[in-house]
């Protein structure tokens, strides 16, 4: 029987996702500071031998704060064109401050088609491959300037979700502005508890989950429960933390247990 604690020691290649409310204050710039940490940690574990896929957010924001305009509700189209600016601008910013680590960026923009189509799937699942081969950091958003509806992930929760079933990752970790999961909203009530782990997503877990947690992102604490399902019902672990601090990385890394476990279906109990 393997505990939280030694299934920490056996991950190899780890998917990374981090959301637009922690990627960005809440005047919508992007946090500078936050970033660089990141990168510095994930290049750190980079040289560790660890095999390291980024999924980032925060595209729409980006290029609003890059055309000098408001945060305030825009139709589709003008989140596609706000997008479209935006991952240029943080594609840039990923660029420079990775290479100044000696490493390599890739981007990689997908839509929900890519999972839903065999030939598309195996395709991605290639191409993710060969840059990891390469010694490359994948660096993953949705394809929000030319998605619709129909091919919409809903979300990088989601998405990422689907990255680390394509990738084979070993582990899915999702940075947020919460803690993890709670059994209420720890900003109403302070007496929530954090539940450190979940060993299968019930009908009461999910009970425990609110409405969009920022006015900057797209998601809450539902659609990374529904993101869970998905990982974990595809035998990968998913791991919720806060973000403040990209640091806490390394924790999990040495085996530490914070933020909320979700155990893999398929993992030994």
């Amino acid at each position: 029987m393997l505990t939280v604690m030694e299934q920490m020691g056996k991950y190899k290649r780890i998917v990374v996702k981090i959301g637009t409310s922690t990627l960005t204050y809440a005047t919508g710039k992007l946090n500078i500071r936050r970033i660089e940490t990141l990168v510095r940690v994930l290049s750190d574990m980079h040289n560790a031998g660890l095999e390291v896929v980024l999924v980032s957010s925060g595209a729409v924001s980006a290029g609003t704060s890059r055309l000098g305009l408001e945060i305030t509700d825009r139709t589709t189209e003008e989140k596609q064109a706000l997008a479209a600016v935006g991952q240029c601008e943080i594609m840039r910013l990923y660029e420079r401050l990775f290479g100044a680590y000696g490493i390599t960026v890739g981007q990689i923009l997908v839509t929900k088609d890519v999972v839903d189509d065999e030939n598309r799937f195996a395709l991605a699942k290639s191409t993710f491959a060969r840059l990891i081969g390469f010694g490359c950091i994948p660096i993953v958003n949705e394809n929000d300037s030319v998605s619709y509806e129909g091919i919409k992930f809903g979300g990088n929760d989601t998405l990422s979700a689907y990255v680390a079933i394509i990738c084979d990752a070993d582990l899915l970790i999702n940075l947020s502005d919460i803690d993890g999961l709670y059994d209420s909203d720890p900003r109403k009530n302070k007496n929530a508890r954090l539940i450190s782990t979940v060993e299968e997503i019930s009908e009461e877990i999910l009970a425990y989950a609110g409405g969009v947690g920022s006015t900057r992102g797209t998601g809450g604490m539902i659609t990374k429960l529904k993101a869970a399902q998905i990982a974990t019902g595809a035998g990968i672990p998913m791991q919720i933390l806060n973000g403040r601090d990209p640091r806490v990385l390394y924790g999990i890394i040495d085996g530490q247990r914070t933020g909320t476990y979700f155990a893999a279906k398929k993992e030994e109990n």
